[in-house]
């Protein structure tokens, strides 16, 4: 009925099977006229509308500008319609024109299509233009029109030439030439619409974003990418190389899009959760009364520890709690609102998900064709009756199928990997938003750490989970489609196969189960590892100094050796499971052949039953394998998710605790304030009721652990208020106690984010004392501080903490003790220029923590705090007069300063306070005070710049220094080296340093036997094909049984003994990297602890943390993976070319081209792969080192309201991990294409080759050769990802050996060994000591020469940088002499070992730093003590009463760092450190200068009733507690300029002397006794 219509529509013939059947094949008129017209019309009527929207809109460019490339395109179309016009007209004249014939009319399609077309062509006019109206640069839509178009055009182009050729003339010369006219044009066309209209204006953002400007075909083929890859090639790319991201790829559009689905989703869960938690509630409410009657108990245990106990308590509970988590876990799971995060994720993220669905689901079915097409060959290889084209035609399509497929593949994967990066990049800026806002409850349920893993690893596996997520629908369609498939070839016996690839699902799962038990168990050991490796990192001076290195080294040693057991048994299941991978398929071949063969006689295995079989099993195996390993990592997501969940749910910092009322008339107001560390804990202040009037200096003064910094905290809204509130009228800075210190320059430091202003950046530099510090850092204001602050002494960090206050101008200052951690003098320095009456901030609200006593008489207002009350408020004089808690508070102190200065009591020490800043009213102090402190200061600055060079000195006045030397100072910055990346190749040196650490037998062993498996691999490939050869012999003909068992049997066993070959490849290969893991890591740990100081004040811990975390890790578990895989893969490979090369020999030619295109794609792509995940490395650490810095600067971020600052930078620095995420993603998806277009060709050469040599070859090696290619495609891709993956992995290895070749310190024991009993009698002698801290420096110590007598006590005195320290250092051989030597008792120190001399002298460290562990571990790491000595030492320190108060005494547990004891006690701890040692020769570092006066007291009492008999040298920062040894020594830029007894050196009136008149200690007040 249709074809008839069609007929007579034409003219002519539709169809007619004679066409077809010859050997030169053609189609009739009819169908090209008609169906071969409408397809790409259709096509471009369907997308027109699309593009002619854009001209009922406003342009969203500038559409005055006319592209030359515009212009040609539509002056190309409108030629074609003129074309279309002719025809018509052509037609017109035929049929009405004055030599018509009127018997013969035209049939109606020759008037139909020249219309439709010069339509069409006007469409397309128009859709040129909606284009430019958008900005588009191309269209996909137009350019598959054209290509269609001219594709359907190729039929009517042969059948035009043809018929000319055979008839010798044209017939029909008007529409021939016209047809080869538009044909050229539309050829024209094509190739036009292939480039990109880029618009002028977009021009610079193309260059910086080639992928903006890239057309069509450039999109699908990632050709864009071009110029990155051959540069990266040429040279090792940089950061700088990177290109923009794509808006939609920002940090700042993915985290907006994020957070306005993450609200709704969130308040919704929250809602369900108070309902849940509603009904609960009622039931705990029971057991909720027994609570307050513990705590009530434990709070009353005493004053002095009131916060270690709840410290303790806390512990207590904590343990509780863990009990009760294991009884029930569900309850666990619902103490947070849950279930909204997947949401969220699917609405923000909804559209790309659905493209890349649509790509699978076509690269699925496309899967499916090629089985069938090689059906078809096999076919047409059997009767050699067909005709030759029907073969081309195959190979053909099997070219075009393959290649579609690729194409479909790579955009599916290209979306998936950007999808992955983009759920990455939300988590990450919605955890570090949180954490701005999070509060202290939650934060104290996870530590820093966890917060970074949440950001690192939790968000990690959401990327590394959403990638593969559709493989969920993806895999079960892929395998009912195969087994429909299947059963069509084989019939019911597929069930056999299938019952064993349904066999293997379970076996798979326990497998899967117990390694998650294992890598759980793994990762508690991991993380044990690293946290006793992280303390090492940040205690090593002290390891060093107490010569513990051997105790810690042991620790670590017996986890790792635990967790190599537990490595051991993971690398066994593996094996188990790779067997079980590897036997599958031939399991599944097997059991399916057998059944078929042996159910009927008929059935007999012919080679496209077999070959088809097998590459649908083939199919099947991807998504068996994959699913158990997706549903494992979807379980792992699971728990992020829950991490994930609760940490994002967690309770925000309350903002209405402060209020910002400004009507109140006091700058701070709290009523009846009761407040709490923690929403249900008992108040740590209680009842305060405070009022500060603007512009008034108030102090807080009271005895450790009072709440003086709780105080502080309340008023930053830090705290729970229970009851009460508080207002604060204006702006806050704040100072803490710890100054928080940015890794950035120091200028940056003290701006913090405000504008720079020159004159104020001055006077507050000079305000704070910075000037000299700054003279002396190589960079001056420019210098990059390390992380943490590490180049900045304590003090120098305090004031630049102070200056970033100053400097930002609020209305109100918290200052939290800022002056207890810098020299006496400066201390009086800061007072006077920036707090006190007369300093910078005269004019603002101050509110200062302090037990300095000398400055309270000039504060306006004292506020004394007991126990979290206020016990009282008001000025100096009435509260010294009232005789309440702050007069005994005076007392306690005012005696100790007294005794320490040996003055007068009573009268004298009043005077004495008076004296330090003399004087009533504020002008003549200030005058006289001036003098002083910027005499030292000025004498200071010359005696340094003298040292200096002058020519340095001219340039630093010079007004060019900014311009001309901006990268001047960089140089010498005594800072973090940058990183070594290495670039470039890895060198073979790494691979054979690997293989050497595994053992060169077991490597050998490990290739044979992978050897052996691939040859069994192909040889029962082979047998199966020999065997459907059987089916051509037996044709017709009963086929023996014999025969048919022999045929089950060989296959089978071939089949299994590749199974079992592999599981004892992977148990060698399991063992040997576990060996190599074992020594590489000793090796590490070893050398580590054996380098010299200098390393790490150079290096972050990070870094080196790292070769411990990452590097090992990859070691450990990547490299013996991607090892196995390549392996295997490389094999495969070589398998498959020497089978296709068995079956065609002509396609030996073939391979020699396509290697080597193949080797060259493989390098270009490597060289830039490998630097894209160097800088993604690198680029990595910043985005955690800024998180860490920003939760643990908190408090101080919060204080000066700059959250959004910091989330601006936090979402910069992603972008920059970004900028080199991208392009890696594309960079993977640009090798895939090239590398799967060789594959097609390989695929396509296979199968001409079959076609052109079909009459001497066997049907079966056809199957095998082309069913071997459709592999082959996969296993290329995966050999060069492997390789790829294992030099970036093997790089850990480089690394790890970088630092296993670090130049080590001297022998921890040598053969010249000291006396057992040395030092006996403790005396030191410098001559002529000269040292440097790295040979490019300038001496630190410039030749002390000196005697220290046995017993001598001596003092050490210096402005910061004066060497007191290095002195330290010297003594213990952290930096060892550049000249002349130190002798203890006769003995030179640098003849004898590390260790020997280092447990021999005693040090009590400037900061308390002490291990997780044991407190007895901490006092006596090697267990050489009794526990009477060391309860001894306890009680000596006063920490007995402490300790024996804890519930488990001396194994009660440190946290890291000491985080659970007040600095004080830490302090104290050290000093039982030094008791327990009781060596000759005690050195005190600065050890004062954290502690409060109590403490204080308590420590210097000690030392000199325990060390009278022992030589004491004490650095000092307090004047008072030097003034009465038995001589000082006056340091000054690394020179002894003074050395004497305190009382000669005040009358002598020099250096000390000013030193001690700063402090207020003059000469009657030191001789009055």
């Amino acid at each position: 009925m249709c074809a008839a219509a069609l007929e007579e529509y034409c003219g002519s013939i539709f169809w007619n099977a004679s066409y077809l059947e010859r050997p030169d094949p053609d189609l009739p008129v009819c169908v090209e006229q008609t169906v071969l017209v409408w397809i790409p019309l259709g096509f471009l009527w369907l997308f027109a509308p699309w593009h002619l929207v854009p001209l009922f809109r406003r342009p969203k460019v500038n559409t005055k500008h006319l592209s030359k490339l515009y212009i040609c395109k539509q002056l190309v179309v409108s030629l074609l319609f003129l074309t279309a016009i002719a025809h018509l007209g052509v037609t017109l004249g035929e049929d009405f024109g004055p030599n018509s014939d009127q018997s013969s009319k035209n049939a109606a399609a020759y008037y139909a299509n020249p219309v439709l077309f010069a339509v069409t062509w006007i469409l397309v006019l128009l859709c040129h233009e909606g284009l430019r109206w958008e900005g588009a640069i191309d269209s996909a839509s137009i350019f598959l029109f054209w290509l269609l178009l001219v594709v359907c055009d190729i039929f009517p182009f042969q059948t035009l030439l043809r018929e000319a050729l055979r008839l010798g003339e044209v017939r029909d010369v008007p529409r021939f030439s016209l047809f080869y006219i538009s044909f050229g044009l539309e050829l024209i066309s094509l190739v036009l619409s292939t480039v990109a209209d880029i618009p002028p204006e977009a021009k610079d953002f193309i260059k910086k974003n080639p992928e903006a400007g890239a057309a069509f075909l450039s999109r699908i083929t990632f050709n864009w990418l071009n110029s990155m890859v051959l540069k990266g090639y040429k040279q090792p790319l940089v950061q700088e190389d990177m290109w923009d991201l794509n808006e939609s790829d920002s940090t700042a559009f993915i985290n907006e899009r994020f957070q306005h689905f993450m609200k709704p989703e969130l308040d919704a869960a929250r809602v369900r959760f108070q309902n849940k938690m509603k009904k609960k509630s009622a039931k705990t409410r029971d057991s909720a009364q027994e609570d307050p009657q513990q705590n009530g108990l434990s709070s009353g245990l005493g004053k002095g520890v009131s916060q270690d106990v709840l410290m303790m308590e806390e512990r207590g509970k904590k343990e509780d709690e863990k009990k009760k988590k294991k009884k029930d876990k569900k309850k666990e799971e619902e103490n947070y609102p849950n279930s909204w995060l997947i949401a969220t994720l699917y609405k923000t993220f909804k559209w790309i998900l659905i493209e890349s669905a649509f790509f699978k689901l076509v690269q699925d079915v496309l899967t499916f064709v090629s089985p069938q097409l090689l059906k078809l060959m096999i076919s047409f290889t059997q009767d050699k009756s067909r005709y030759a084209w029907e073969g081309y035609l195959y190979a053909v399509l099997l070219m075009v199928v393959a290649l579609l497929q690729s194409l479909t593949l790579q955009q599916y994967f290209q979306r998936c990997f950007v999808l992955g990066m983009r759920v990455r990049t939300a988590l990450m800026a919605a955890v570090y938003k949180k954490a701005l806002v999070v509060s202290n409850d939650t934060r104290k349920e996870s530590t820093v750490g966890e917060m970074v893993n949440l950001m690192s690893a939790d968000a990690q596996r959401f990327n590394d989970v959403t990638t593969f997520i559709h493989l969920l629908w993806s895999c079960p369609l892929q395998i009912i489609i195969s087994i429909v498939f299947l059963w069509l070839e084989l019939g019911p016996s597929v069930l056999a196969g299938l019952g064993v690839m349904v066999l293997m699902v379970p076996i798979n799962g326990f497998l899967a189960t117990k390694a998650r038990k294992l890598q759980v168990e793994n990762m508690k050991f991991k993380d044990e590892r690293m946290k006793i490796m992280n303390e090492l990192l940040n205690g090593v001076k002290i390891l060093k100094l107490y010569a513990w290195e051997p105790s810690f080294q042991k620790q670590v040693e017996d986890i790792r050796g635990e967790e190599l057991k537990v490595m051991k048994k993971f690398a066994y299941l593996t094996a188990v499971s790779t067997f079980i991978f590897t036997s599958a398929p031939a399991l599944v071949s097997l059991a399916t052949f057998a059944v078929f063969v042996s159910v009927s006689s008929d059935n007999v295995l012919t080679a496209e039953r077999a070959f088809t079989s097998i590459s649908l099993f083939n199919i099947l195996r991807a998504p068996l394998a994959m699913l158990p390993m997706l549903i494992a990592s979807i379980v792992q997501t699971a728990v992020s998710k829950k991490r994930l969940e609760k940490f994002l749910a967690g309770e925000d910092i309350d903002s209405d605790i402060v209020r910002q009322d400004p009507s109140f008339n006091t700058a701070v107001s709290v009523c009846d304030g009761s407040f709490a560390w923690e929403k249900d804990a008992k108040p740590l202040l209680k009842d305060v009721n405070l009022d500060i009037e603007p512009g008034r200096l108030v102090a807080v003064v009271g005895a450790v652990g009072s709440g003086k910094s709780s105080l502080m905290s309340a008023l930053l809204g830090e705290m729970h208020s229970t009851k009460g509130f508080i207002n604060i009228r204006g702006s806050l800075a704040f100072v803490p106690q710890q100054a928080w210190i940015q890794n950035a320059t120091l200028k940056d430091n003290i701006l913090f984010g405000s504008p720079h202003e020159e004159e104020r950046f001055k006077k507050v530099i000079q305000a704070c004392a910075l000037a000299p510090d700054l003279e002396l850092l190589p960079g001056g204001d420019l210098t990059e501080i390390g992380e943490k602050g590490i180049n900045l002494s304590g003090g120098q960090k305090q004031r630049v903490s102070l200056a970033r206050a100053t400097y930002s101008q609020a209305d109100i200052y918290l200052l939290d003790d800022p002056l207890s951690a810098v020299d006496s003098h400066v201390g009086k320095h800061l007072f006077e220029k920036v707090i006190g009456p007369s300093g910078i901030l005269k004019n603002k609200t101050r509110i200062l923590v302090t037990h300095g006593i000398s400055f309270l008489p000039y504060v306006d207002e004292i506020v004394v705090l007991e126990n979290g009350v206020i016990s009282e408020v008001g000025s100096y004089e009435n509260l010294r007069a009232s005789g309440g808690a702050f007069s005994k508070f005076l007392d306690t102190y005012a005696t100790e300063q007294s005794n320490q200065r040996n003055s007068e009591t009573g009268e004298g020490q009043d005077a004495e306070d008076f004296e330090l800043i003399p004087g009533g009213d504020d002008a003549q102090p200030d005058g006289a005070l001036e003098d002083t402190v910027s005499l030292t200061l000025k004498r200071e600055n010359s005696i340094r710049r003298s040292q200096r060079n002058g020519s340095v000195r001219l340039r630093r006045n010079t007004s060019v220094k900014k311009s001309a030397n901006a990268d001047e100072p960089k140089k010498g910055q005594k800072l973090i080296e940058k990183e070594t990346m290495e670039t470039g190749q890895v060198k073979l040196a790494v691979f054979l340093q690997y293989l050497r650490a595994m053992g060169w037998g077991y490597s050998a062993m490990v290739f044979v036997i992978y050897f052996i498996q691939t040859a069994a691999f192909i040889g029962q490939n082979l047998w199966l094909s020999d065997w459907t050869s059987d089916s051509v012999e037996y044709y017709n003909m009963t086929y023996p049984s014999w025969k048919r068992d022999t045929r089950v049997g060989v296959f089978g066993a071939l089949g299994v003994a590749q199974g079992l070959l592999v599981f004892l490849g992977t148990l060698l290969l399991a063992n040997a990297s576990v060996d190599a893991s074992r020594i590489l890591h000793s090796k590490l740990l070893n050398n580590i602890l054996r380098v010299p100081m200098v390393f790490f004040d150079t290096t972050p811990t990070g870094r080196v943390v790292n070769r411990f975390a990452k590097d090992i890790f990859t070691i450990d578990e990547a490299i013996p993976n991607s090892f196995r895989s390549w392996l295997l893969c490389f094999l495969g490979v070589l398998g498959t070319l020497f089978v296709i090369c068995l079956a065609t020999p002509f396609f030996a030619i073939v391979i020699i081209p396509l290697a080597v295109i193949y080797f060259f794609v493989q390098r270009i792509y490597v060289a830039t792969s490998r630097q894209l995940r160097r800088l993604d490395s690198v680029s990595r650490s910043p985005i955690y080192s800024h998180f860490g810095e920003t939760v643990s600067g908190l408090s101080v971020i919060r204080a000066y309201k700059h959250q959004e600052r910091f989330l601006k930078h936090n979402e910069v620095t992603i972008d920059e991990n970004l900028k080199s995420v991208y392009p890696w993603i594309v960079s993977n998806r640009w090798l895939a294409i090239r590398l799967e277009f060789v594959g097609n060709l390989v695929v396509f050469f296979s199968a001409l080759f079959a076609v052109i040599s079909r009459d001497s070859i066997d049907s079966g090696l056809v199957g095998l050769s082309i069913s071997y290619a459709l592999n082959v495609t996969q296993t290329l891709n995966w050999l060069v990802r492997m390789t790829s993956e294992l030099e970036t992995n093997i790089v850990a290895v480089e690394r790890v050996s970088e630092y296993t070749e670090l130049e080590n310190e001297a022998d921890w024991v040598t053969d010249t060994r000291p006396p057992q009993q040395w030092p006996e009698a403790g005396r030191v002698k410098f001559e002529n000591y000269k040292v440097r801290y790295r040979p490019e420096l300038d001496l630190v110590l410039h030749g002390i020469t000196c005697d220290i007598d046995s017993t001598e006590k001596i003092g050490i005195v210096g402005r910061t940088g004066a060497g007191k320290s290095s002195l330290t250092n010297c003594l213990f051989r952290i930096i060892e002499a550049a000249e002349g030597c130190i002798r203890i008792d006769d003995v030179d120190i640098s003849k004898i070992g590390l260790h020997d001399l280092r447990n021999r002298l005693t040090i009590i460290p400037q900061d308390p730093v002490l291990f997780s562990g044991s407190l007895r571990m901490n006092l006596d790491p090697f267990d050489k003590f009794s526990d009477e000595e060391i309860w001894r030492a306890l009680e000596l320190s006063h920490l007995k009463s402490y300790v024996s108060g804890l519930q488990e005494g001396l194994q009660h547990e440190v946290a890291e760092g000491g985080e659970n004891l007040s600095v004080g006690q830490r302090q104290l701890l050290c000093l039982a450190r030094a008791l327990l040692r009781k060596s000759r020769i005690l050195i005190l570092d600065e050890a004062t200068a954290a502690v409060d006066l109590e403490t204080d007291n308590l420590i210097q009492n000690t030392i000199r009733k325990e060390f009278s008999d022992c030589t004491v040298l004490t650095i000092a920062h307090r004047l008072h507690s030097i003034m009465d040894s038995s001589r000082v020594m006056v340091l000054d830029a690394g020179k002894v300029v003074e050395f004497d007894s305190p009382s000669n050196l005040l009358e002598k009136e020099g250096h000390f002397y000013a030193m001690a008149k700063d402090a207020g200690i003059t000469l009657e007040s030191n001789t009055n006794l």
